[in-house]
């Protein structure tokens, strides 16, 4: 998905950089629209499962005080939550780099 999103990005800066008068903008526009809603349901399902990992590392650790048998258990989703984090934020700039480039067509 992250290098579908960046070659997206890059060809919508190209169309945007060249301004060919044979290009239609009003179907590039329109094809936009898709991507971004998209993109924003893929940003929305990660911020899910990434808050979802959260309170669960959350649980665990509290748990960890309880009895030391959670301690890898919240370790374990610490180690997860980097990537998710990571990913997510990746997403939520690409999102609004698309809104940005979408503003530039209207």
């Amino acid at each position: 998905m992250t290098k579908q999103i960046k070659q997206y990005i890059a060809e919508i800066e190209l169309v945007l950089s060249a301004e060919n008068s044979k290009t239609e903008w009003a179907q590039i526009r329109k094809e936009m629209l898709i991507r971004i809603r998209f993109y924003q349901h893929e940003r929305l399902i990660h911020l899910i499962i990434t808050m979802s990992f959260a309170i669960m590392l959350v649980i665990f650790f509290a748990a960890a005080f309880i009895s030391k048998y959670f301690l890898p258990l919240a370790g374990l989703f610490l180690i997860l939550e980097i990537p998710y984090i990571r990913h997510y934020y990746f997403l939520e700039n690409s999102v609004q780099k698309l809104y940005d480039l979408y503003s530039k067509f209207a």
